[in-house]
């Protein structure tokens, strides 16, 4: 169970930052942006080539600067040439996974064999015993969640927050929304190349596939975030995805534990993602059950 435990706090921390910008771009402004999955791997494919060549914390930058890149495109692509916001996710999604095989030298994986990286680094200090990946995983994940609240109290970031309530408004009010639009989404997606970043040094491996499936698994951690913790401030919105997304891991980390045949793991998967989105609409559906039963028990 402390395994089970370690592994959902581990891989919650490092895929928190997924639904952190999913946080940003759906949530605050309120644009549905499907480039998740290729950024994801792209930051993979750099933080791990660069680590290869011996250079593990310069990768973590480089990851976060070539997903901005790609939240430009995306933006480009929405402001200036008219493309919807869906479509324009999925055109640089496309076109990111021949990026993404240039990234890893043409090749569909990459590892990290006898390489140093930031987590053997930090295990060499012996700060944190056998937690030293959860703390590290941590650190990075609520410092980026802090420096996100406080740029969304910000000028600039009350700006972002109201293109996302109304564009209209905001372009009325002399607040040029293009560029607003672009600054979000070039944040978002700088924090879904980290979390592929520090996904790719912890595991030691780059797949040109990694990816797939990542924006509804972060979606579905920010819901569950949600539900838990409730909407409000941004605050509460940083620290609703960080929980989300660990519950979702230590559920997903006890279906791995069970019976269940590997074979079988993408439908759990699937189930446990429906779930989790349905949840919401699941919990208004009990309460209004169990206002029925009470109404009904005093009518008789």
């Amino acid at each position: 169970m402390l395994y089970v435990l370690q592994t959902a706090l581990e891989l919650g921390f490092q895929y928190a930052l997924v639904a952190m910008a999913l946080f940003l771009s759906y949530r605050v402004l309120d644009i549905a942006d499907l480039t998740t999955d290729g950024c994801f791997v792209l930051g993979c494919a750099v933080s791990v080539t660069l680590t290869a060549a011996g250079h593990p914390f310069l990768a973590i930058p480089a990851a976060m600067l070539s997903g901005a890149a790609a939240g430009f495109v995306t933006a480009f692509l929405q402001t200036k040439l008219g493309v919807p916001s869906i479509l324009a996710g999925i055109v640089t999604n496309t076109g990111l996974y021949t990026v993404n095989l240039m990234a890893m030298g043409w090749k569909a994986n990459q590892s990290l064999l006898r390489q140093d990286t930031i987590f053997t680094l930090f295990r060499d200090t012996g700060i944190g015993g056998d937690w030293y990946a959860i703390l590290l995983s941590a650190a990075v994940t609520l410092v980026m969640g802090a420096l996100l609240v406080l740029f969304l109290g910000t000028r600039l970031g009350l700006s972002i927050r109201a293109t996302g309530d109304n564009r209209d408004m905001v372009r009325a009010s002399s607040i040029n929304p293009t560029f607003t639009i672009t600054v979000g989404l070039c944040l978002a997606n700088a924090m879904t190349a980290l979390s592929g970043a520090v996904v790719g040094q912890a595991q030691k491996t780059a797949d040109i596939n990694g990816g797939t499936g990542i924006v509804v698994i972060g979606l579905a951690c920010l819901i569950i975030g949600e539900t838990v913790i409730g909407r409000g401030s941004m605050l509460r919105g940083a620290i609703a995805v960080v929980v989300g997304s660990v519950i979702y891991r230590f559920v997903y980390a006890l279906v791995l534990r069970s019976p269940i045949p590997i074979d079988c793991l993408k439908l759990v998967t699937a189930v446990v993602v429906a779930l989790a989105i349905a949840a919401p609409t699941l919990k208004q559906w009990w309460a209004f059950q169990c206002r029925a039963r009470s109404a009904r028990k005093e009518h008789r």
